[in-house]
């Protein structure tokens, strides 16, 4: 790092779109980006960035990694799945947590989230939200795009969000898909891809078509969570998963989601003929 500059954003990285997104939004503000990649969840795009690559339980490695890299700011970002503990590489300092980190994840995953920052903390480190690193993902307040959503699917996203909120004091999932009133599905472990996709095998009398749209997709983040952490993703593929369902639009909390190449999102929900909603908290 060059006497002068900022920090460099540590990407702690999961799976999926997200790390990645975070990643080009800082390189493209400017910033020095390192990722540590971590084995078994994270996807080749890392090679394009200053790496390393670390089992879940070598925190010294970790430690080490990021502070030589010189991290200011540390970002934990994409998908995990829950680790069989059994089978995880252990250095030092990961026998030393290990402990808390196991006894955490016996209380639902915002726990675990929290425990993982705490570590990250305790080490120095200031950790950091995808709101913090990249502000210009997070979902704007109102309708995005050409699609409004008729007065059904209005209903529909205000009985969704009240299901979203309820699941999210339980640190249960943070989406919904409700038709006309009734509740097709709900978001538990498998993630909002999985849950989207059971609604095709329901009977069309309850669901929507790609002919005549019925029923909304909500997201909204978990009421407990550190936002630091698990924010709800929609991305292209989301949009095009609902469409697929029959679906009329999606709506998320406003400031609340992010939204991965949003002018993408907007142009393929405004070809499918989707809504897409940003609602107020």
């Amino acid at each position: 790092m060059s006497e002068g500059a900022s920090p460099a954003l540590g990407i702690v990285a999961g799976g999926g779109d997200l790390p990645l997104a975070i990643a080009e939004s800082a390189r493209e503000a400017g910033r020095e980006v390192f990722v540590l990649a971590l084995l078994g969840s994270a996807d080749e795009w890392v090679a394009s960035y200053p790496h390393e690559w670390a089992s879940l339980g070598e925190v010294g490695k970790a430690v080490k990694a990021l502070r030589g890299h010189h991290c200011g700011e540390v970002l934990l970002a994409g998908k995990l799945a829950r680790p069989k503990f059994s089978e995880i590489k252990l250095d030092a300092k990961g026998v030393l947590a290990a402990p808390r980190v196991i006894a955490a994840a016996r209380h639902g995953d915002d726990a675990l989230l929290r425990s993982v920052v705490d570590i990250f903390e305790r080490e120095g480190f200031q950790v950091v939200g995808a709101t913090e690193a990249s502000p210009g993902l997070l979902a704007p307040s109102g309708q995005m795009g050409h699609i409004a959503p008729s007065q059904e699917s209005g209903r529909d996203v205000a009985a969704a969000f009240k299901v979203v909120r309820a699941m999210g004091a339980l640190d249960i999932g943070q989406a919904a898909v409700v038709c006309e009133g009734l509740v097709l599905a709900v978001e538990a472990a498998e993630g909002t891809d999985a849950m989207v996709a059971r609604i095709a095998a329901l009977p069309e009398h309850l669901r929507g078509t790609p002919v005549k749209r019925r029923g909304v997709l909500v997201k909204a983040p978990k009421p407990i969570q550190d936002r630091k952490t698990d924010l709800p993703v929609v991305g292209v593929q989301t949009v095009t998963n609902a469409a697929a369902v029959g679906l009329a639009g999606i709506a998320v909390e406003a400031r609340g989601a992010l939204i991965l190449r949003k002018a993408a999102v907007i142009a393929e929900a405004d070809r499918l003929g989707l809504f897409l909603l940003g609602v107020a908290p």
